[in-house]
């Protein structure tokens, strides 16, 4: 895997992380605490389906042992029941609440359904039986009937309202759990920044050490070049190779002046060298008009050459210590 070793990169990578596992943590919490709110209400229409069957078997058995033919609180029960298995089964766009689509939940509602057709049958059979005044007997069997039917479709509507309870704490738990999993990412990359930025303020210092060693160096005539750790970051690097290009340069200056001021000095030496023995030559040939003339001539080249070589030798004694003073610019600033 290649090395991230751009402290942009490693900022970008650090804040995009953060940002994307907040919105994560954001949306996806508001999400689900909006379905636990609605799921509250399916909670409640399930477990108002278990008291309506309650209710209806009370109305019938009313009805049946009172003889009275007083259906309004039977069909109210039964057309509230009916409603809330339509929105368990197909959700509600109304009220924003959207079918269970899980499987246990959605086998639970047609088993429930299932048991309701023929609960809803013997409902309206009876009915008929009553507003008829047919067999006693009849109505009898589907009293019973319906009392048996009822516990089981009790049972099995208690049963989905304890499956919609524990998906709704499913849901709940999910949130936990990935908000204790946002919190570890979270904590990982805080970490993780904490040692990157360590990194990078150790690489930076060596930059501080390194000006450091600068000011307080009194040996101008070469500098070393500044040795950055193989995992420094790329800016850092680039840099630090700026600075040991620049640094060549004024070594190489340094060196190619001494260089030839020391060729220099030699030049004069010889010259002067040459002078002497010019001289002691003129003193022999000091009554030879002609001859000395033209050694007078000689002799003046020779001290206009040293004249020169020796003016050479001062710039280049001059460019030296501009090349010193341009070394110690850092010290004389900090004093």
């Amino acid at each position: 895997m290649k090395r991230i070793n751009k402290i942009s990169t490693k900022i970008k990578i650090i804040g995009a992380s953060l940002v994307f596992l907040m919105a994560s943590v954001l949306v996806t919490t508001i999400y689900l605490n909006q379905q636990n709110a609605k799921d509250a209400l399916v909670i409640n229409i399930a477990g108002k389906q278990r008291m309506l069957t309650q209710k209806i078997a009370k109305n019938i058995f009313y009805i049946h042992y009172t003889y009275n033919q007083d259906f309004y609180e039977l069909n109210a029960a039964t057309d509230e029941f009916i409603k809330g298995l339509n929105i368990l089964r197909h959700g509600d766009h109304d009220k924003g609440i959207s079918a269970i689509s899980t499987y246990n939940i959605s086998k639970q509602l047609i088993e429930v359904r299932k048991l309701w057709n023929d609960y809803y049958e013997d409902v309206q059979n009876f009915k008929l039986l009553t507003q008829s005044y047919a067999d006693r007997d009849q109505g009898e069997k589907i009293v019973q009937s319906i009392y048996k039917n009822n516990t089981i479709l009790l049972d099995n509507v208690d049963k989905l309202v304890t499956m919609y309870t524990n998906n709704s704490e499913d849901k709940t738990n999910f949130i936990k759990s990935f908000q204790y999993l946002a919190g570890a990412i979270l904590l990982i990359i805080f970490l993780y920044s904490l040692m990157q930025l360590r990194s990078i303020e150790s690489h930076v210092n060596i930059f501080l050490q390194y000006s450091k060693m600068l000011l307080s160096n009194k040996n101008t005539s070469e500098f070393k070049p500044i040795k950055l750790e193989a995992e420094s970051e790329s800016e850092i690097v680039e840099v630090g190779h700026t600075i040991n290009c620049f640094v060549q340069k004024i070594n190489s200056a340094m060196d190619y002046s001494n260089e030839a001021l020391k060729q220099s000095e030699y030049a004069s030496s010889k010259l002067e060298e040459l002078t002497d023995e010019f001289d002691i030559i003129l003193d022999e040939l000091k009554d030879k008009s002609i001859v000395s003339k033209h050694l007078n001539n000689s002799e003046d080249m020779v001290i206009e050459s040293t004249e020169e070589l020796i003016n050479s030798t001062k710039k280049l004694s001059n460019l030296k210590l501009e090349l010193e003073k341009l070394t110690k610019s850092c010290q004389d600033v900090k004093s």
